[in-house]
């Protein structure tokens, strides 16, 4: 569908979430996380859409920055060169950040490294593991709804560390 990057960004970014790629809601709109996806990952955060789109709060980059298309089973993976391109230049402005939120396997594998768990479900039991700096995340669509609910620890313990960190960055 073309190069039509999506992402927010600003140097005074406190918190930066990594995602996998815009979907096709987000590319048509040129808004990040413009979908259900974003409507369940801003309830996570505890955050209302206007403090989402604040720049100067939220950074909001993707593994891959463009739509890359459709899979068999949804939206293709992120398209590889654009975290190693891209990524260092922007975060190497980002003095103010503390906190970067990795959202599903793709940024997980590039940021956690050998940390990683064998799954992304124990990666994201284990978050304890990654903080104070980091908080792993399964992606929010609504295609998890079965992982969600098989992993109700989920909501009861990561969530409201989850709020709690990101509402001490806040204020």
């Amino acid at each position: 569908m073309g190069a039509k990057p999506v992402l927010q960004f600003s140097a005074k970014s406190r918190i930066i979430i990594i995602g996998q790629a815009p979907g096709i809601k987000a590319h048509n709109s040129g808004i990040p996380w413009n979908d259900a996806s974003g409507d369940r990952l801003r309830s996570w955060l505890g955050v209302d859409a206007a403090t989402f789109y604040n720049a100067d709060m939220f950074a909001l980059i993707p593994m891959g920055f463009c739509y890359p298309g459709k899979g068999s089973s949804g939206d293709n993976p992120p398209r590889p060169e654009c975290a190693p391109l891209w990524h260092p230049q922007l975060f190497a402005k980002a003095k103010t950040a503390q906190l970067k939120i990795l959202i599903g396997n793709y940024a997980q594998a590039y940021y956690l490294g050998n940390k990683q768990k064998p799954t992304l479900t124990e990666t994201v039991k284990a978050f304890h593991d990654y903080l104070p700096h980091t908080i792993v995340l399964p992606h929010p669509s609504p295609r998890n709804n079965i992982w969600l609910k098989k992993n109700s620890w989920f909501e009861k313990e990561l969530l409201p560390v989850l709020k709690e960190k990101v509402n001490a960055i806040m204020y």
